[in-house]
């Protein structure tokens, strides 16, 4: 059996493509494709197309047909090649750094270090640099952008030095929009062509990214999620990803919501029901009648939270509503090429399959009511009526009361419950036009009442491409925001990520000195803890529409249907239904002022960039020339002294525990992405770089230097170390019980050649898929972290950079032997180890013992070679130097 069993021509236009036709597959004894989830056709057609590579073979063809016929009997590891590669700046940053230290040290191997180059197809978006330090200026954008290039010099001539070094790499340069909605509405192609010897190839686009919301495009029927940076780099140098063969799980949409609600509450009531479903690792693919009542961008919304759920993608199959997408946003010979093909080759969606699913939930669309998510956890929803109760409960509101902030005798005063940012903010939401012309409208309601918004809220709108701003100004919604005060501030994930920027000085003296519990809203995706300000408790998930609403509130806790947003001139009350757009006013505007050529003009020179990008001077060579004395890209140490030979995985002796952690550990908490404080290890190292505090800039911003970020992972203040009862980024030095700074301790113990561990409780490693969580836990010394579960990403990336993940097993946990975290701890026959097999750790103290048996969280052998290469760049390297 070879790929040309199932190949077939398909003509179109006049033009003839090669495709591998998955339902002939029938004829050669396998399944009846159409049995099967559009998800796993794609899978089976990836392995089919790449059966002549060395990866693949006719069994794995054969068990991925029969596991998805029967999805009960074990997985097995397949070799998955994406299409392309995504990424955005904080994430490529790093990894271009990495490509440009592969290169010199290939180049010191005596080889061409053009070598190392991709081989698929790379976009790298910037869209997480901009931050909301400007928002109350009609030109905050403007402000905004130009600080970003000040901050940001040394990085962006980077990323343009690779763009012009690199074959197969493009750079979408800043001011733009964001990454996943640049690649919804114009650089996703749902199948893709490439030029072979024998032809042109049709075939499904599919991608992985170095962002964890890459699954956002699953929504036009383009299977990919994200990765660690470290697997995305492997991937972009030919490597094939190597999974298991997830389940997929079809959640039934069943009938039509109601006329209020919005892709926002649908995806949070998604969310909340999936994550108590346990979809971790598993592909969640929509199914049912319901799907017809949601439109494209609908879909986006709940793919683009499909993290939040837990799900390794949330996966829509290509329909009617695909191709109409594709068409208003300029794509029509796109769309006729993924009509012509997915009908041809089983991927078209007629919502009359009779599909086999692992595991079958039902979803009632009409039962959907509007909700919020907070305060510190997505899936944490909140339906409308019952937040003022909810959120009085969680912060003791209703006695707390009494402590009024109020300089200007305005009506309104700062106080424990109120709201000091509102950003409509992310791609998971103003990707939707439909929630954007809604907000749009709420405000032009309330500005024509006579609404306001209180003076302590900072208030943002960042849309996540230029397109949004297009609509609403034809529209004239955009004047209307900015009377209120949502002035456009920048196309970037801004307030989402955690770039909300400073509060006004005496507002943030406020909070800190009257220990006050101030809240946050915001149309994003995740809200937790210290993610979106450090100085705020609770961060809560809506809706644009309801952004706008909560900022006119000004507090978290009120009741919309009795308490009223404000009073018009003549006294009467103004209540939230009086400025809530109808369903049908919002259906015309979209139709009316979201237009296709807004997307052939913002698109048609995308990779140009503006002004500022074009004066960007960079030198075009093979070779990155590092400036040892830069603060923001620096070589990294993982290639130093590297070796084509490969030592046996010495045992983990005499170690000592760096940090005692518990439950849902996100990887914001691992390796913060926002402010730098000055006195923590990171900031006293810029200090001593002569680096000013105002110039620091961000955690996110400085990923090309391992300094920074190794001095900042596990130094979020949020972050809660049992072995003390400080703030966050402290721990215990032992023997000595000495109370450090995690850094400063980890030095100390590598100084010794003391190895050091990690514990943890559940879900550790939840949030972004940020390398510089695993990158920054190795550089400290770390050779193992063991915890009660794993989130997918982060135990991929921890494998990538050779740090040993471990479970306990079932029942067990940190607690249950009653460690202290002061003990001694021995881990053995690390060489021997397997896929899911066990390991014994000795803890000892003061002449007693304790053994445990933990898992070794490692799925695949492939994993076990990255573990004893080193990590997964060391692997690759090794097998590129030696072809």
């Amino acid at each position: 059996m070879t790929d040309k069993s199932i190949k077939q021509k398909l003509i179109l236009n006049h033009q003839e493509f090669i495709v591998h036709n998955i339902n002939l597959l029938e004829k050669l004894g396998l399944t009846k494709i159409n049995h099967l989830p559009f998800s796993a056709r794609v899978l089976i057609e990836n392995l089919s197309r790449n059966l002549d590579s060395k990866a693949i073979q006719w069994s794995d063809i054969v068990t991925a047909t029969k596991f998805y016929e029967t999805p009960t009997q074990n997985s097995e590891l397949i070799a998955f090649f994406p299409a392309r590669v995504l990424m955005q700046d904080f994430t490529g940053v790093p990894a271009v750094v990495d490509f440009a230290a592969m290169r010199d040290a290939v180049k010191e191997a005596g080889l061409d270090p053009k070598k190392i180059n991709p081989l698929v197809p790379v976009d790298l978006v910037i869209d997480h640099s901009i931050q909301v330090d400007h928002f109350k200026e009609k030109n905050s954008f403007f402000l905004n952008a130009q600080k970003e290039y000040e901050r940001n010099k040394e990085r962006y001539q980077l990323l343009k030095w690779a763009q012009k070094s690199f074959d197969n790499f493009r750079v979408v340069p800043p001011e733009s929009g964001i990454c996943h909605q640049i690649n919804l509405e114009y650089l996703a192609t749902v199948v893709t062509q490439k030029q072979t010897d024998e032809g042109l190839v049709a075939f499904p686009d599919t991608l992985v990214g170095t962002d964890s919301h890459t699954t956002m495009i699953n929504a036009l029927g383009v299977l990919g999620w994200g990765v660690g940076g470290i697997e995305a780099e492997a991937v972009m140098l030919g490597q094939p990803y190597y999974m298991n063969l997830p389940q997929i799980v079809g959640v039934n949409l069943m009938g039509k919501p109601q006329k209020h609600i919005t892709s926002t509450d649908i995806a949070l009531y998604v969310t909340h029901i999936l994550r108590k479903e346990n979809v971790v690792e598993k592909i969640v693919e929509y199914t049912g009648e319901g799907l017809k009542n949601l439109t494209l961008t609908d879909r986006a919304t709940i793919s683009n939270m499909s993290p939040e759920y837990g799900a390794t993608a949330g996966f829509f199959p290509v329909d009617e509503c695909t191709l109409e997408y594709l068409t208003k946003t300029n794509r029509a010979e796109t769309a006729a090429l993924v009509e012509a093909y997915c009908k041809a080759c089983g991927f078209f969606n007629t919502h009359d399959n009779d599909i086999q699913f692992s595991k079958k939930i039902d979803v009632d669309l009409s039962l959907i009511e509007p909700s919020i998510a907070g305060p510190t956890k997505p899936q944490e929803r909140i339906t409308l009526p019952n937040v003022k109760g909810k959120t009085s409960k969680i912060f003791d509101l209703e006695c707390r009361k009494t402590l009024q902030i109020n300089p200007d005798n305005t009506p309104q005063a700062l106080a424990n419950g109120s709201i000091v940012i509102a950003a409509i903010t992310s791609c998971t939401n103003t990707s939707n036009p439909y929630t954007m012309i809604g907000a749009g409208l709420a405000a032009k309601k309330a500005v024509e009442k006579g609404l306001s918004i209180p003076w302590y809220v900072k208030t943002s709108l960042s849309p996540g491409s230029r397109v949004v701003l297009d609509y609403l100004k034809d529209s004239g919604l955009l004047d209307h925001f900015q009377t209120l005060g949502f002035n456009n501030t920048g196309f970037g994930c801004m307030t989402c990520i955690g770039n909300s920027g400073p509060l006004d000085p005496f507002i943030e003296e406020s909070i800190k000195t009257n220990e006050m519990d101030v809240m946050s809203v915001l149309s994003g995706n995740r809200n937790f803890e210290a993610r979106i300000h450090q100085e705020i408790k609770g961060n809560f998930l809506m809706s644009p529409i309801l952004v706008v609403i909560y900022a006119i509130a000004g507090r978290i806790d009120i009741d919309f249907d009795t308490e009223p947003l404000g009073l018009s001139e003549n006294g009467s009350p103004i209540f939230m239904r009086d400025i809530w757009p109808e369903a049908d006013e919002i259906n015309h505007f979209v139709a009316t002022y979201v237009k296709e050529q807004f997307f052939k003009d913002q698109y048609a020179n995308i990779f140009k960039g503006d002004k500022l990008w074009q004066e960007l001077e960079v030198s075009e060579s093979t070779t990155f020339e590092f400036d040892q004395t830069s603060t923001y890209i620096r070589k990294p140490p993982f290639f130093t002294d590297f070796s084509l030979d490969i030592s046996d995985t010495e045992d983990i002796k005499d170690a000592k525990a760096l940090l005692v952690l518990g439950d849902s550990v996100t990887t914001d908490h691992i390796s913060p992405a926002g402010a730098i404080p000055v006195d923590y290890p990171a900031g006293k190292y810029l200090v001593e770089n002569g680096v000013k505090p105002w110039e620091f800039n961000s955690y996110g911003s400085r990923r090309g230097n391992h300094e920074v970020m190794m001095r900042g992972t596990f130094a979020n203040i949020r972050i809660k170390n049992e072995l003390v009862s400080d703030i966050g980024g402290l721990t215990m030095k032992f023997p000595e019980k000495e109370q450090n700074y995690i850094f400063d301790a980890s030095q100390k113990y590598q100084n010794k050649k003391t190895d050091l561990l990690v514990f943890g409780g559940k879900e550790y490693g939840t949030g972004s898929s940020r390398d510089w969580a695993a990158k920054g836990t190795s550089l400290l010394g770390i050779k193992a972290v063991i915890t009660t579960s794993f989130e997918r990403i982060h135990r991929s990336n921890l494998v990538g950079m050779g740090v040993l993940p471990l479970i306990f097993k079932e029942g067990e946990s940190f607690d249950t032997f009653g460690l202290k975290g002061d003990e001694t701890f021995e881990i053995t026959n690390l060489n021997q180890i397997k896929p899911n097999s066990n390991l014994t750790i000795k803890a000892s103290k003061d002449g007693k013992e304790i053994e445990f048996q933990v898992i070794v969280k490692l799925n695949t052998d492939i994993e076990i070679d990255y573990i004893k290469n080193g990590g997964i760049l060391h692997y690759v390297l090794r097998q590129m130097i030696k072809a």
